[in-house]
């Protein structure tokens, strides 16, 4: 993968700019690259977190998952990457006209719905503390993103409380699509 040619589009920055169609390409597998996309959202190369938004940005748009694994794609190439949990962390929110509308640490914006769910997963911390089960939202191409913990207790002050034959579950709403954080 040249990264000169990669940093050339970071130039690009226009909001209609669109996402390459990695879905639609089947490059060769070219081997393995030391990137890793940690838990917390960071990417890191060689070690060394990355520090360029515009240059994580770019990459994460030819970001593509095939199976449990994960891949940077071009047309004519395919490497490989490790990914600890998910590529993306829900970090910000708002309501728009009803709809809840959830934002990434890359900059992805999406509206919770059916065409990005939300679903709940079984969650580990770093620490190795006990799995609890933690909102993903499907961001794009079988892209998902955790909620951070900020945003889940945001979520869970607002929630309604539904009773449901198994006790009481927190629902949250957008706009016809309702979802629950979990039940207590």
């Amino acid at each position: 993968m040249d990264l000169g040619k990669l940093t050339q589009q970071l130039s690009d920055t226009s909001p209609a700019k669109k996402m390459p169609p990695v879905d639609q390409w089947d490059p060769p597998f070219c081997g393995d690259m030391n990137l890793v996309i940690k838990r917390n959202g960071q990417w890191w190369h060689e070690g060394t977190p990355f520090t360029r938004a515009k240059l994580v940005s770019l990459l994460s748009s030819v970001l593509k998952k095939e199976d449990e694994k994960y891949f940077l794609v071009t047309p004519v190439e395919k490497i490989g990457i490790q990914v600890e949990d998910v590529p993306f962390i829900v970090v910000d929110w708002y309501f728009e006209e009803g709809a809840l509308k959830v934002k990434t640490q890359i900059g992805d914006e999406v509206e919770v719905g059916p065409e990005h769910p939300i679903e709940l997963r079984q969650f580990q911390a770093d620490d190795e503390s006990a799995e609890t089960l933690v909102p993903y939202c499907l961001i794009r191409r079988n892209l998902w993103a955790r909620l951070h913990q900020n945003v889940m207790y945001q979520w869970t002050e607002i929630a309604e409380e539904s009773k449901t034959s198994d006790g009481s579950e927190l629902v949250m709403r957008s706009k016809d699509y309702s979802f629950s954080l979990g039940c207590f």
